[in-house]
């Protein structure tokens, strides 16, 4: 449903030299999936999704969208893609229901038409109840359904969501999901940027990790965890080099990394094993650490393997 090739994208700023935003990013992504980018903020995620919506034009690469080429096509991607900006599109002082007419409208529909895809829409969206309120009366996952709701009021092929949940409180998140996974069951392709660990965990089908423009891991999310196989064992509270010389021989571990925020993760095959022996290894080398965690494998242990640093404190 969209291939990109070496898409690029750079911002010159008047005082420093030039940015590059996207350093030639390729995704394939397929029909009637949800796929996920995923990355810290300013990562390329957004450049990278208004890119392929047409809102800017690519320094470089080439992409194509549900057939339509990006380069010589803007228009004919226009017309089989929604997009769901992070800051939504509703204003304060019109209701639900003439913000889809609205809508509708733009893409060609009859004034009967678009009130019947408006009507449609509430429905299909729990939005009946409160469609005839302004919408600055509405609660934050509310309003973000109507977002969405506008960007797929014309029924198009691919639909773009930018940071869908930033914002909104774990009701209203999860009822977002909820919807974002009934288009994608009725045969829609959604893209969806997040820099949600949990929310891409959760919600997609296939993702993949940017970092500074460029892509470090693509797959489904349990295929990246399996990539860091077995435990993660996490101490705090003592000199990481010290603690990763003290148990670089010992069999039970893989690697051991030194995240930014301090303390020491261990990469163990199976750490309800390997705490017990850690921990007097550890002793005998005059080091006790003040908290000992096991953790399972995250989309965050993936981020820094590739790239040396917490996605979460990025």
């Amino acid at each position: 449903m969209i291939q990109t090739k070496g898409l690029r994208k750079s911002y010159q700023s008047r005082k420093a030299a030039a940015v590059d935003a996207v350093r030639g990013i390729d995704l394939d992504v397929r029909g009637g999936e949800i796929f996920g980018l995923l990355g810290p903020n300013g990562a390329g995620k957004t450049t990278t999704l208004r890119m392929l919506a047409t809102l800017i034009r690519p320094d470089g690469g080439e992409a194509r969208i549900a057939g339509a080429d990006l380069l010589a096509d803007p228009a004919g991607v226009r017309r089989r893609i929604g997009y769901v900006a992070q800051g939504g599109g509703t204003a304060d002082t019109v209701t639900g229901r003439e913000e889809l007419v609205m809508q509708a409208r733009m893409y060609g529909s009859s004034k009967a038409d678009a009130l019947k895809l408006a009507e449609d829409a509430l429905k299909a969206f729990e939005l009946t109840d409160f469609a005839d309120r302004p919408c600055s009366t509405y609660s934050g996952g509310q309003r973000r359904r109507v977002d969405i709701a506008l960007g797929v009021i014309h029924s198009p092929q691919v639909l773009f969501l930018d940071e869908p949940t930033v914002g909104l409180d774990p009701a209203s998140r999860a009822g977002v999901w909820e919807e974002i996974r009934r288009l994608r069951d009725e045969g829609m392709t959604v893209v969806v940027t997040t820099h949600y660990l949990d929310e891409a965990d959760a919600l997609c089908d296939r993702i993949v990790i940017v970092d500074h423009g460029r892509v470090v891991a693509e797959g489904t999310p349990e295929e990246l965890k399996r990539e860091v196989s077995g435990d993660v064992v996490v101490l705090s509270g003592l000199d990481a080099e010290d603690a990763a010389k003290a148990l670089a021989d010992t069999p039970y571990l893989h690697r051991t990394e030194t995240p930014a925020e301090g303390g020491l993760r261990l990469y163990v095959r199976d750490g309800a094993t390997a705490i017990p022996q850690l921990l007097p290894t550890l002793a005998a080398a005059g080091l006790t650490p003040a908290t000992v965690q096991l953790q399972r494998p995250s989309l965050d242990d993936v981020f820094l393997a590739r790239t040396g640093r917490s996605i979460e404190q990025s």
